[in-house]
């Protein structure tokens, strides 16, 4: 787990808009958070927690209170899945990023105000603690083996639990529509 629990960590934060010249995910994840994770001539800043050695390799993100607000893009969650997050961790999230982050294979997990906390502490105490994330419970377990359930709609569980976004889903449902083309033939309408 990376702690970065500023409240309101907004879009162009997560991604700033200069690199939303891009139509495709590489590279995005260098990108992420770079005003505060470089300085201006571009080398990394020490103190912040994604440029500390401990925190290498964390595949979650233990985010602020309305995680994702601000503008539109669905570069933010690209950003983060590039910089190897699969799950961010806040007591709430913007609804326009909640939506963006499930349709690219981001879990956003929404926890209490007192397991946060618990989370912000032991991860920022023990940079070697994990947690386990269940999608299929929808559950997230703590070191100290408490499972806490956390919501995410059915569609969007499936969609991850099957590796598929929206596009994929339909391509997977071919056949049956298939058969419903040939069940059903098109109608041809006549004018009187």
């Amino acid at each position: 787990m990376v702690p970065l629990p500023n409240n309101d960590i907004d879009t162009d934060q997560i991604i700033p808009a200069r690199y939303l010249k891009v139509t495709d995910k590489n590279g995005l994840g260098a990108a992420c958070f770079s005003d505060w994770r470089y300085n201006s001539d571009g080398s990394p800043k020490p103190e912040f927690p994604l440029n500390q050695p401990q925190y290498q390799g964390a595949a979650v993100l233990i985010g602020g209170h309305n995680f994702g607000c601000g503008s539109s893009r669905e570069h933010a969650p690209w950003a983060l899945v590039g910089a190897g997050f699969k799950a961010v961790v806040s007591t709430y999230f913007a609804d326009i990023f909640n939506g963006n982050a499930l349709k690219n294979g981001l879990l956003p997990i929404v926890v209490d105000a007192e397991t946060h906390q618990q989370l912000i502490s032991l991860s920022s105490e023990d940079p070697n603690a994990e947690v386990s994330v269940n999608l299929e419970d929808q559950t997230l377990t703590l070191p100290d083996g408490r499972a806490v359930k956390f919501p995410v709609d059915p569609f969007s569980r499936y969609c991850l639990l099957n590796g598929v976004d929206q596009l994929g889903f339909l391509f997977g449902l071919d056949s049956t529509i298939n058969q419903y083309e040939q069940a059903n033939p098109a109608r041809v309408m006549t004018s009187a």
